[in-house]
């Protein structure tokens, strides 16, 4: 599980600016994977003639997608369920629907009961039952009438829909007219590694693979939208492809896959060689590489990674593609080997730093980004111990620090003793943070004087906010239209979280590149230093 996708998101807004007639509401709370579903689900509205609209009372639709893997979290969402019972009940034929982890693979019988007011109940990455519901609505109000034709038209249209994740509208987060640089897409939902304290395959089930030809055309769709740079997601991305070889379970019983043996493109159908066989023995790497191929497409990253997969096949494809980031997503979770072996991990803390020690040999430039979990269940204070030494030793990017809570249903929760006192939590997650400010403090100073290439995302307080390839915040001072350029940038300051720089020219891979003042600008290192 990665601690950095489970940060929360505000309300997403959306365009108020549709002409539809009928209009849907999305609130998202919850990771990556989350903002994507709820993507899918806008545009599987929108081809059904809704339009998005950030004026809650104007939505015919409003969809809740849902996170419990915080607690945080769900008391949020079951607030905000709270607060649409005067939407719900002011007008008829509104629908209220709940989607997300929340909800899991399948609704219990008490969160029925719990929620009257709630028409649908939709599992993650499944807007199904949405559509089936709306379409159902408007068939009834709408041609009653003809109510024979157009139900055998519906089913017709439903036999020939895609399915979720075939497509993603990004119409409802261009709050300010204009569509995200950046974009999230899910390659492997759900999860079948099982570690102890995690919830995930039990909201969100086993692991599967979508289809190489399916995740293409959808990052196709976005780079129409405008989008320059794509995430691939998954809770273990590196697994991608292992579920089409029956490869389930952790990796104490699945090993790592070294790559297929056919090499031929694997579109190339032949009779002894069906595409269903051949893209069967794909990986991460392979996929990458189909994505790289995208005209239009600037920028790839992935994650999360877990250690057990993450192959040199994997590293060596990431430095022979440009397009593809220096930034790796590999959590250790704690550094002592019981706790490693409690939490289900499969591997120790001599393994993780030989696969930093890897990376490093082959991505020189790469930047490693970790997971911690402090307080897990038994975690005594040398074996908490042992996680700052691996962190100080190792000096990785940026960690993503949570506190252990027990999620219901998870194999610690039910079988193990929350025993760290929640002060001690909190004092050893503050340990961590202090030690890693100086750690991504010392890292980000070396960028100093350096042109860095920054992928220009939108404006903040004033100045232009992107990210690097090592995908650290850098800041530009510049009154041009950078929103959406890949420019370079001089860094004229550093610190622990972010970086500042100034604009140096327009690199983006488009006709109309912006130019540069002409008064030129060189850093003064030694003022820097003062």
């Amino acid at each position: 599980m990665n601690s950095e996708n489970i940060q929360l998101f505000h309300e997403v807004a959306t365009d108020e600016r549709s002409t539809a007639q009928r209009k849907y509401h999305i609130w998202t709370i919850g990771c990556q994977m989350n903002v994507a579903d709820s993507n899918h689900v806008a545009a599987e509205l929108e081809k059904i003639g809704y339009g998005p609209t950030d004026r809650l009372d104007d939505a015919d639709v409003v969809v809740l997608n849902t996170c419990v893997v915080r607690q945080s979290a769900e008391e949020r969402a079951i607030g905000k369920l709270g607060s649409l019972k005067p939407w719900k009940h002011d007008h008829d034929g509104r629908t209220l629907a709940l989607m997300g982890c929340m909800v899991g693979v399948k609704p219990s019988p008490q969160l029925l009961a719990a929620y009257p007011d709630v028409d649908v109940f939709m599992p993650p990455s499944e807007a199904t039952p949405l559509i089936n519901h709306l379409r159902q609505e408007a068939l009834n109000a709408e041609m009653a009438a003809i109510e024979r034709q157009q139900l055998a038209h519906r089913y017709r249209v439903q036999d020939e829909a895609q399915p979720i994740g075939s497509a993603q509208s990004i119409k409802h987060l261009a709050l300010s007219g204009q569509a995200p640089v950046a974009a999230h897409v899910p390659i492997v939902y759900g999860c079948s590694h099982a570690c102890s304290f995690c919830i995930i395959p039990f909201r969100r089930g086993v692991e599967r693979s979508r289809p190489v030809d399916e995740i293409v055309n959808e990052i196709r769709g976005l780079v129409a939208q405008g989008v320059r740079e794509v995430t691939l997601l998954g809770q273990i991305v590196d697994r991608y492809g292992y579920d089409w070889r029956g490869e389930r379970g952790d990796s104490r019983t699945v090993a790592a896959y070294e790559g297929r043996k056919e090499t031929r493109d694997w579109r190339l159908e032949t009779r002894e060689s069906p595409v269903s066989s051949l893209q069967s023995q794909y990986d991460l790497a392979d996929l990458l590489r189909d994505v790289h191929e995208i005209e239009g497409l600037w920028r790839i990253r992935f994650l999360t990674s877990h250690p057990n997969y993450m192959t040199d096949r994997i590293l060596h494809t990431v430095r022979g593609l440009p397009k593809v980031c220096e930034h790796i997503e590999v959590p250790i979770q704690a550094g002592d080997d019981e706790v490693l072996e409690r939490m289900k991990r499969g591997y120790t803390n001599a393994d993780y730093r030989a696969l930093v020690q890897r990376i490093r040999t082959i991505l020189p430039d790469a930047a490693i980004h970790t997971d911690i979990i402090v307080g897990f269940c038994g975690e005594t204070e040398e074996q908490f111990q042992r996680t700052c030494d691996v962190l100080a030793d190792l000096k990785l990017d940026k960690v993503h620090l949570a506190r252990y809570s027990p999620r219901p249903g998870t194999v610690s929760e039910r079988r193990m003793v929350d025993d760290v006192p929640e002060a001690e939590k909190v004092r050893r997650h503050r340990c961590i943070e202090e030690l890693q400010e100086q750690v991504s403090a010392e890292i980000n100073s070396r960028y100093l004087g350096q042109v860095v290439e920054v992928l220009v995302e939108e404006q903040h307080k004033g100045k232009w906010r992107g990210r690097n390839r090592q995908n650290k915040l850098v800041f530009i001072d510049s009154e041009l239209p950078l929103r959406g350029r890949l420019v370079e940038a001089q860094v004229t300051w550093t610190g622990p979280w972010s970086m500042q720089g100034r604009f140096v020219r327009d690199v983006s891979p488009l006709p109309d590149r912006i130019e540069a003042p002409k008064a030129s600008f060189a850093v003064n290192l030694m003022a820097a230093a003062d």
